[in-house]
């Protein structure tokens, strides 16, 4: 089983990564587990990586696909894979085509998690994270004991510029601009498939599954 997930940023499709992983034992692999690990171990990959986000620039199309294709030679991924946060343009997607033919193999399906904006905009804009440890809240979802304040060391909770609604709302517009492009590219080869985010995430992998054994 090879999938790709979708969804726009807080659309949970990292939540439902890790669980379809776990359900049918193939890797979850992100771009941004990618990058955090060839930096690590200081690959000529993960080099290049630490100079373009030195200079302030984006990881360009052809590095972010050597990436990949260095993480698809390993053997964890015989008996499949899940991509998230890749393909994230046309040309990716076609990059992946033929690197998936050369490996004799091809996409299982493509899942797009469907948010409305204004539920995203209040999921993310309701984050508070701890500076201290990291601990992550929601002001109505996981709110903290004491409002404003980490259970674990009290420190005064934050907010995240990109979690503020006005940049939630850019987030989102970037995200249709780049991604429906490439759900049309999907779409037109029979592969997309929409899943409803919106419910708990037991729910929504229970509909995931439901259409990838159609």
């Amino acid at each position: 089983m090879i999938l790709i997930l979708l969804g726009p940023p807080g659309a949970g499709k990292g939540t439902q990564a890790k669980l379809l992983s776990a359900e049918y034992h193939v890797p979850h692999i992100s771009t941004g587990d990618m990058f955090r690990d060839h930096k690590a171990r200081g690959t000529e990959l993960g080099k290049q990586i630490q100079a373009i986000m030195d200079a302030g620039a984006l990881v360009t199309d052809d590095v972010t696909n050597a990436l990949v294709k260095d993480r698809l030679s390993r053997p964890d991924v015989a008996d499949g894979f899940i991509l998230d946060g890749y393909p994230r343009t046309i040309a990716q997607a076609e990059y992946l085509d033929g690197l998936l033919q050369s490996m004799g193999r091809s996409l299982t399906r493509v899942v797009s998690y469907d948010v409305a904006e204004e539920a995203i905009v209040e999921r993310i804009s309701g984050r508070r994270s701890c500076p201290k440890c990291g601990a992550v809240y929601h002001v109505s979802g996981n709110p903290p004991r004491r409002m404003g304040y980490c259970d674990r060391d009290g420190a005064g909770l934050v907010q995240r510029d990109d979690d503020k609604p006005e940049n939630v709302k850019k987030r989102m517009a970037e995200y249709g601009n780049k991604t429906e492009p490439l759900k049309r590219f999907y779409r037109e080869r029979g592969l997309l498939a929409n899943v409803d985010g919106i419910g708990t995430p037991e729910g929504i992998l229970a509909a995931t599954k439901r259409i990838l054994s159609k």
